[in-house]
């Protein structure tokens, strides 16, 4: 399997919204694959360390501004209780 193509499914799935099992036949690739894919990937930590390479390169070029943030509740746990 191409993994370009397989990449290019899950991208369009994570980014569009879609569901797995609606995955276009344009792209080449199952959905089965496609999800199996992106389970090995998440598994393996590749979306954070792709993650980092970007902030990395973009910040190597002053591209990022880091004078405001936006944090996402799903991604950064709650305490409980008092302060």
């Amino acid at each position: 399997m191409d993994e370009r193509a397989v990449f290019t499914a899950v991208v369009y799935v994570l980014t569009s919204g879609c569901a797995w099992r609606h995955l276009p036949e344009t792209f080449g690739v199952s959905p089965a694959t496609a999800h199996r894919r992106f389970s090995a990937w998440t598994k393996d930590g590749l979306w954070r360390r792709l993650h980092q390479v970007v902030l990395d390169e973009l910040g190597a070029r002053g591209e990022v501004d880091w004078t405001s943030a936006i944090v996402d509740a799903a991604s950064v746990r709650a305490k409980k209780g008092d302060r």
